[in-house]
């Protein structure tokens, strides 16, 4: 895929302003020299990896295994010197290449083992492979401190041992010199002092032919001589030959060391590069944190549906201002391929324009864009834009001959793959004359299936874009009562430019718009004014819409919550009857069996007794195989099953009338158990209703506090609230936190 996005695209959209900000995030010089040249990538799946790498880095921000620091020191010039033959590095050079080695070694550890995490970071790893050597070889010569190790080598070793005795000898025969002089009187108060390195004394200038030694330098009044001991001389000396002979050692170890990471050259300027790029990355994703940014969905068929969009360099104006910045919602599809949005000046038309470019040139260079997570965005193969007043001075251009040849640019490039961004489209000649022209522009973009949003004042664009099926009208709303922007895109109608409405307001005095009006054609104001009623009523209808739609919503709730409490009374009522049926029947059961024996303890009749128990059980039995039986006709629907054993005449005419008695009783207890659960229910609907109302009263005069246990309107997660800033409270979930405005909050539990 080859795309064409100019320079001049890529300076309209002020996308070098979002590369400083990014910029401002690398940990390392070379990510800072890096990030300012980024550019949109041409390759699809290249673009698609950097995206993804961006999206880890940031999702790493909120859980526990985040990606270990990975700063480095540039390494260019040591990397100069590996590839010039008999060259050394410093020891302090090894140890930024040690630092390299070693973050490159901890990086690709942590993203092999947390690879699920991370499926792309760890994918673009996989190439580098670790010389343990590099970092094993230093170690053995350098220490952290970056000085040569006295281990290095034998002869090293012998050296550092001989220069430690040889200094014990220098001081030991320093300090009996000291002693001598200054019992004698020779030396100054100060005694001794530092030249060059070395201790010498500090001697009166009238005793200095007394002492022995080399007078290395005097004070500036000339009073004090300062004076090298003659016996510490000959050491010195010997202490300078060792010294020659460390340093020759230490550049033979070094040039060892340097021929042993010669063959890592390339190596070594491939761990940088990576490094470098995972600096862009993360930093990237920390100013996706900032912006609160996100992936959206990569659409493989051409479209932008941008969800909650902000300008991000206008949010962070407006955040820095304590101003809050309106989101925009449009889409780009087959079915609304150009956008053509009017309105008044300082509307936010272009912001909006300028909105859709930026993000999208920002997404296309592998950074994320501050949208809603459900928007959903492709790439373009070009991106035309014709922004602003670009009179070009050294060609003798007007600003109307620039805009001329941009149009030829756009009509050789655009085709179903373009994105075109043209603000006050048709400006800069004759309004007729430039309106007539920008119509057969836009047709021709239109035909060429090129998708774009273009801002203008010209009422004739603003009827081609009714006429043609795929172009839609769009305007920012405007509020013709107090005549101020909203800043809040409408799709779907045409806008008013307000032109004398907003000049009635910065000033201008009535008798100067009268006569203005005067000079504009009736036809013309008329259509304005009905443009402009046509918003106000639409704006009203869409605000009477919201309200249905939300009282809709919360009648919907009520019924739903009404549906379930009545099916809870409903199940709750036939637990309670089923329990009073059994009930009943056990006392039936007792009073019965209580009966029969009372009168056979009356009588002493067990013939009597036996046939009157036979009968009831008999009884009771038909009972329960008649309800078996309908349950099991229930269950098989309809199904035949063995008959029963037949049953005479007088049998069940006893049972049918014990039955009918039994049911017209089961009736009335049933009835008169409704009307007591009915009572009990109006008893704890009212109690309910009043508690409700009396916490609903006391939340809605509450005031938040920190600590308060809150959770958002409608939802069931609950958090703690940790900062309050005017009207918006900060959350603490847990595992993250976010903003939300106090009235969409619900008190769980004061905080004490």
């Amino acid at each position: 895929m080859k795309q064409n996005i100019s320079e001049r695209t890529l300076k309209d959209l002020e996308f070098q302003t979002i590369l400083k900000k990014i910029a401002e995030y690398c940990i390392s010089d070379l990510g800072r020299e890096v990030v300012p040249r980024l550019q949109p990538i041409p390759n699809s799946i290249q673009l698609k990896e950097e995206l993804y790498q961006v999206n880890e880095y940031l999702a790493s921000f909120e859980n526990e295994n985040r990606i270990p620091p990975h700063y480095f020191d540039a390494i260019n010039d040591e990397l100069h010197l590996l590839g010039i033959e008999d060259s050394f590095l410093e020891a302090t050079a090894f140890l930024k290449i040690i630092n390299i080695a070693k973050t490159i070694k901890e990086l690709i550890a942590f993203l092999k083992k947390f690879k699920e995490y991370y499926p792309q970071l760890h994918r673009q790893s996989e190439p580098i492979i670790i010389h343990q050597e590099i970092i094993s070889n230093i170690d053995a010569v350098v220490s952290k401190h970056g000085e040569v190790l006295d281990k290095a080598s034998p002869i090293l070793k012998n050296i550092r041992k001989d220069i430690n005795l040889v200094r014990g000898k220098i001081g030991a025969s320093f300090t009996s010199a000291l002693s001598r002089y200054a019992s004698a009187g020779y030396l100054d108060e100060i005694r001794e002092s530092v030249i060059d390195h070395q201790r010498v004394l500090a001697v009166q200038a009238m005793y200095r032919k007394k002492v022995k030694g080399s007078i290395l330098g005097n004070s500036k009044t000339g009073s004090i001589v300062y004076i090298a001991p003659e016996s510490t001389l000959q050491y010195h000396r010997e202490l300078q030959n060792l010294q020659y002979e460390e340093q020759e050692e230490v550049v033979k170890i070094l040039k060892t060391l340097t021929n042993q990471l010669r063959p890592f050259k390339t190596t070594l300027k491939q761990y940088q590069t990576y490094l470098t790029h995972l600096d862009t990355i993360g930093a990237r994703a920390k100013y996706a944190q900032h912006i609160k940014a996100c992936l959206p969905k990569i659409s493989k068929t051409q479209k932008i549906y941008l969800k909650n969009a902000y300008h991000p360099i206008l949010w962070e104006e407006n955040q820095s201002k304590q101003r809050d910045t309106i989101p925009q919602t449009l889409e780009l599809n087959k079915t609304q391929q150009i956008i053509v949005i009017s309105g008044p000046n300082a509307g936010g038309k272009s912001i909006t324009l300028k909105t859709v470019g930026l993000l999208q040139v920002m997404l296309q260079s592998g950074i994320l864009i501050p949208v809603h997570e459900k928007s959903e965005v492709s790439i373009f193969n070009n991106i035309l834009s014709d922004i602003g007043d670009n009179q070009s001075i050294e060609n003798q251009l007007s600003t109307y001959s620039y805009r001329l040849k941009n149009m030829r640019y756009f009509l050789q490039k655009c085709n179903e793959n373009t994105l075109f961004l043209i603000d006050e489209f048709g400006t800069g000649s004759d309004p007729e004359l430039g309106g007539a022209l920008a119509e057969i522009f836009l047709e021709e973009f239109y035909e060429k299936g090129a998708y774009g949003i273009i801002t203008t004042h010209y009422a004739n664009l603003k009827v081609l874009a009714s006429e043609l099926e795929n172009v839609t009208n769009a305007n920012m709303q405007f509020d013709s009562q107090s005549l101020n922007p909203k800043f809040k895109l409408h799709i779907g109608q045409a806008g008013s430019s307000f032109t004398f409405e907003v000049a009635k307001k910065n000033g201008i005095p009535y008798r100067l718009i009268n006569r203005a009006k005067k000079k504009v054609e009736r036809e013309k104001i008329r259509l304005d004014k009905t443009i402009a009623k046509l918003q106000t009523e639409r704006h009203a209808l869409q605000k009477a819409m919201d309200d249905l739609k939300l009282e809709k919503n919360i009648a919907e709730k009520k019924s739903n919550e009404l549906l379930k409490k009545n099916d809870t009374i409903k199940h709750k009522i036939d637990s309670f009857q089923e329990l009073y049926d059994n009930n009943q029947k056990m006392l039936s059961y007792g009073r019965k069996f209580n009966e029969l024996l009372h009168k056979y303890f009356q009588t002493n009749n067990k013939k009597q007794l036996n046939e009157e128990l036979k009968k009831w059980v008999t009884i009771e039995k038909s009972k329960h195989d008649q309800l078996k039986k309908d349950k099991i006709s229930k269950t098989t629907s309809g199904s035949n099953s063995t008959p029963n054993k037949p049953i005479s005449k007088r049998e069940r005419k006893i049972i049918n009338q014990e039955l009918r008695k039994i049911q017209k009783q089961k009736e009335e207890k049933l009835k008169a158990a409704e009307k007591e659960i009915l009572k009990e229910v109006v008893k704890v609907r009212e109690v309910k209703q009043e508690k409700a109302k009396k916490e609903a009263l006391t939340k809605a005069n509450y005031t938040f506090k920190i600590n308060d246990k809150v959770r958002l309107i409608d939802s069931k997660s609950k958090g703690t609230i940790e900062k309050i800033e005017k009207n918006t409270a900060t959350i603490n979930y847990g595992i993250f936190t976010a903003k939300s405005s106090l009235d969409q909050l619900e008190l769980v539990k004061s905080a004490k």
